[in-house]
């Protein structure tokens, strides 16, 4: 007598064809993405200028004079805390140069996607134009001319005038 497997219950959380519960986080601060976003671009134009390696460089220069020229130093020689403080700055300019990045790169695509759409309206424009010039000079050929009308008129000008000349 072959054995049956019995059914044996699955936990709920082990279920596949259930959604998890969802789990209990700390809440997150909220903000604007776009205003962030904003700020971020602000920032990463600043510090690509010329104006803030000035501003970077005379900051440096006034930190090393002053510690190591007066006796009031804070930070000495190996200047640990000016490393810190410029490595903190690196870690910070660094995300927000590529957040600007992002969001230059997402400008570009619609700006991208909208030039295509233009192009394409553009170009069935040009068809259509191209179509009717077609159907104008197809038209224009069925159309008579002056010069053909003048011919014309001057022939039976000639076939009017003729049988007079020739009865008189």
């Amino acid at each position: 007598m072959p054995k049956t497997a019995k059914a044996v219950p699955m936990a709920p959380r082990d279920r596949l064809d259930q959604p998890r519960e969802r789990r209990r986080t700390l809440p997150r601060p909220h903000y604007d993405q776009e205003t962030f976003g904003r700020m971020a671009e602000r920032i990463a134009r600043f510090i690509g200028t010329a104006r803030f390696l000035v501003y970077m460089t005379v900051f440096i220069l006034v930190w090393l004079i002053w510690n190591v020229l007066t006796p009031w130093k804070f930070d000495s020689y190996p200047f640990i805390f000016l490393t810190l403080m410029l490595s903190l700055q690196a870690s910070y300019a660094a995300p927000l140069i590529l957040l600007a990045e992002n969001r230059q790169t997402d400008r570009d695509q619609v700006q991208g996607e909208h030039d295509r759409q233009a192009a394409e309206r553009n170009q069935a424009e040009i068809e259509y134009l191209v179509r009717e010039i077609a159907a104008l000079r197809s038209a224009l050929g069925e159309v008579a001319t002056r010069d053909f009308l003048r011919g014309e008129l001057q022939r039976l000008s000639d076939e009017i005038t003729a049988p007079r000349d020739s009865g008189v």
